[in-house]
This record gives C-alpha cells, sequence and structure tokens, in this order.
C-alpha cells in the first residue's frame, strides 16, 4: 500500500502563492506518477496538474502558466510539490494528493488539503 500525506494548503488573497506538498511512503517502488486534483463545493474533482519519473508534467488549461507540479524522491520516498501562483477565487477547493503505480492496487488517494483564495 502507499500512504499520501499533503501539506501546504492555507488561505490567501487572490494574486498571492502557495506550494503545496505531498509524500508518498510505503510501497512506493512502483509509483510512476503523481498529481493533484481538486474538488470545489457542488462540482465534480478535477485533475490540476500531474508529474511521472520520466520527467514529464501535465497542467490543466485553467491553471497552465500559474500552476507548476514537480516530482522527486527515490524509492525509500516520493515527493510531489504543486506551485502555485497568481491565484484566484475561483481555485478554491479542496486538493487531493493522487499517486499511479504499477502494482495492484494501483491508485491511491490523500485525505485533501483546503485552499482558499479570498478576493
Amino acid at each position: 500500500q502507499v500512504q499520501l500525506v499533503e501539506s501546504g494548503g492555507g488561505s490567501v488573497q487572490s494574486g498571492g502563492s502557495l506550494r503545496l506538498a505531498c509524500a508518498a511512503t510505503g510501497s512506493i517502488a512502483n509509483v510512476y506518477a503523481m498529481g493533484w486534483y481538486r474538488q470545489a463545493p457542488g462540482k465534480q474533482r478535477e485533475l490540476v496538474a500531474s508529474s511521472n519519473t520520466k520527467g514529464y508534467t501535465y497542467s490543466a488549461d485553467s491553471v497552465k502558466g500559474r500552476f507548476t507540479p514537480e516530482m522527486s524522491g527515490d524509492n525509500t520516498k516520493k515527493t510531489v510539490y504543486l506551485q502555485m501562483n497568481s491565484l484566484k477565487p475561483e481555485d478554491t477547493a479542496v486538493y487531493y494528493c493522487n499517486a499511479l503505480s504499477y502494482d495492484n492496487p494501483s491508485n491511491f488517494w490523500g485525505k485533501g488539503t483546503l485552499v482558499t483564495v479570498s478576493s
């Protein structure tokens, strides 16, 4: 099993920055990608950004140029960061860390961290 622990959420004013971190421990040798989803009240959970062990990164159009994912670590601990700049009120959501593994089960979730952006 893979355990994910998120940190770095909080409240910030519009235009500000936050940096989220998610640490993966446990059976992580086959974790090949980690990323961030978010869920705003009354909306579906959506993929925000992700990164994999080969250095490939993805950012949703709504955050492109503002949010940057970064994955690092080794087979004892892997971490994914999300640098969030130029935050907007519409970025307010619970942000969930996700990890994908070649093992079974293959999909793991953190408990979420709240980001609130005020105008």
